[in-house]
């Protein structure tokens, strides 16, 4: 029999109750001196005729209130084949939400530690960061971002997953995945956002090329706007752009959650390409904001209604260049030849200044004062293909896969 240690407190309380036994103090003054009620120290008698002098001791864990052995190797082999390497809050959620099976979070924290699925995380070093309060209203600013990660987790190309995220309240407003983070991938995000919600105050973002530029990037020295902040100026939208990861930390906060959920509720509804993906999305941001949208401080909704058509938002949220025709109304872009059409001799557009809108869905639109023009498309049998930083792997692993197709055939 394992031999009991009792400390000085133990052995004083042992000999005071041993007193109110024996009737040499009544359980009120045993009380007293041992600072319980007379209800306690009847509890701690009886428990003593029970147990002998360790009925004093603390009652294990667990009690009357601890699942029973076969429960709790039921509920390990549902995380065992289903959540091995989920967080134990997600794992708890999901054992309610799909088996019906009601566990706190520290109880399958600790069962997952026993069988080695999840490692306690050790404290990290303290940094200190000057706290900022939530703007007060819906709509004042809205932070955004771009996740680059393997989403589908080896099932499917890396890609990029567009976030907007409203400060007041931690809701997300928006998410679409793109192939990469370009310019009009924010566009065609920002074109479904301001459908919905109307113009925010401010985007809140990073100084990424795509919003903001330096002189080193112009030739003449000159800080020129980004065609995403030359768009949203013109709708009436601040944009501002943060010094440090930091100074966004709601939008970087929400990424790490979405790398971590977004991509095991991909996981088990076997979604492995963009298109299934963005396609899911509605459904995970209603839930998303359930579990973790908050109220704002004001009541007020801070946008502002929306005073265009859809073709003007979209001719606005468009990438847009300038060109000079030529004699015989040509102009060039993106290896591809445009010709005007007119229905007349068109000699007034000869040498005039046009501006190319490259939109959202893909389409051009060509404009002179404001007027778009007719044209026809001429493109070359062989083709160059385009490709910044950011969209070169994306191309060679098309041109990749193209080959790998003629070899089958071949």
């Amino acid at each position: 029999m394992e031999e009991l240690l009792f400390n000085e407190v133990e052995l004083e309380k042992l000999l005071i109750l041993e007193k109110a036994r024996s009737r040499d103090l009544t359980q009120k003054e045993a009380g007293n001196q041992l600072g319980l009620t007379e209800r306690q120290v009847r509890r701690l008698l009886r428990r003593i005729a029970d147990f002998g002098p360790a009925g004093i001791k603390p009652k294990p864990k667990g009690g009357n209130r601890a699942f029973n052995t076969a429960f709790k190797s039921s509920v390990l082999s549902i995380v065992t084949e289903y959540y091995y390497d989920y967080g134990p809050t997600l794992a708890a959620e999901k054992l309610e939400e799909r088996h019906g099976l009601k566990v706190n979070k520290e109880t399958i924290r600790q069962w997952m530690i026993e069988v080695g699925h999840w490692k306690g995380r050790a404290r990290k070093k303290a940094r200190i960061h000057q706290s900022r309060q939530r703007r007060p209203r819906f709509g004042e600013m809205v932070q955004i971002d771009g996740s680059h990660h393997d989403w589908f987790e080896g099932r499917g190309s890396k890609c990029c997953l567009y976030v907007f995220i409203d400060d007041a309240t931690s809701k997300l407003l928006g998410l679409r995945f793109e192939k990469s983070e370009t310019t009009l991938g924010y566009m065609t995000l920002m074109e479904q956002y301001l459908m919905k919600h109307g113009r925010p105050v401010a985007f809140y973002s990073d100084k990424h090329s795509i919003f903001k530029t330096t002189p080193a990037q112009n030739v003449d020295r000159y800080i020129q706007d980004t065609q995403l902040h030359r768009a949203l100026r013109e709708l009436g939208i601040e944009l501002i752009c943060a010094h440090s990861a930091q100074a966004k930390g709601r939008v970087e906060r929400a990424n790490g959650t979405l790398q971590d959920r977004l991509i095991k509720e991909m996981r088990f509804r076997g979604i492995s390409n963009i298109e299934e993906a963005n396609n899911y999305l509605p459904d995970f941001i209603e839930d998303y904001n359930r579990r973790f949208g908050v109220e704002a401080a004001s009541p007020e909704d801070a946008h502002r209604a929306l005073q265009r058509d859809v073709s003007s938002l979209k001719r606005t949220l468009s990438t847009q260049h300038t060109r000079k025709l030529t004699k015989n109304l040509e102009i060039s872009f993106n290896c591809t030849t445009y010709q005007i059409k007119t229905k007349t001799t068109g000699y007034r557009l000869r040498n005039k200044i046009v501006t190319i809108c490259e939109q959202t869905d893909g389409t051009v639109v060509i404009l002179c004062d404001n007027v778009a023009l007719e044209y026809e498309v001429f493109k070359p049998l062989n083709q160059i293909r385009m490709a910044d930083y950011k969209e070169i792997n994306d191309v060679v692993d098309e041109v990749m896969a193209a080959n790998d197709s003629q070899l089958l055939a071949a």
